[in-house]
């Protein structure tokens, strides 16, 4: 018998001067194990208004093209209306978090993540300093293990 599962946890990763990108799928994988989720959706959101989640190949040569792409979405010595309030620097930070997004939702199946062969979640830090990121991780599914437990 299957049973419903809703599991939570979370990882910190220390992150560089944005845009900084840090592959978190295994960290993610671990998760889905440690859970016993077979069949669902895992849903993970960074903590902060200047980092964000998306997937892509992590491999040096598209992790360096995302880079560049994001800094041309809101490039950081542009003039923004946050600056004149707080003069912290990292307008152009909350900008290219907004553009990509706090969250992701990958689909578990048979206990895995279902991921194509050449994608990955990334964790990216846009601020303009160095940040432990907190991600929070949600899955919802359906597993065997909590039934075979009880046997």
């Amino acid at each position: 018998m299957r049973s419903a599962v809703v599991y939570c946890d979370s990882m910190e990763i220390s992150m560089g001067v944005g845009p900084d990108i840090a592959n978190i799928t295994d960290r993610l994988a671990r998760i889905v194990q440690t859970a016993g989720v077979e069949n669902g959706s895992l849903h993970a959101s960074v903590i902060g208004s200047t980092g964000s989640l998306t997937t892509i190949e992590y491999e040096p040569g598209v992790v360096e093209d995302l880079r560049r792409a994001i800094t041309r979405l809101a490039p950081p010595h542009m003039e923004y209306e946050h600056e004149k309030a707080w003069h912290d620097g990292n307008g152009h930070s909350h900008v290219q978090a907004a553009l990509l997004g706090p969250s992701v939702a990958v689909p578990v199946r048979r206990g895995v993540l279902a991921l194509g062969t050449w994608q990955q979640v990334v964790l990216i830090n846009h601020d303009n300093r160095p940040r432990k990121r907190r991600v929070e991780a949600t899955l919802v599914g359906t597993s065997t293990r909590l039934e075979e437990e009880r046997s």
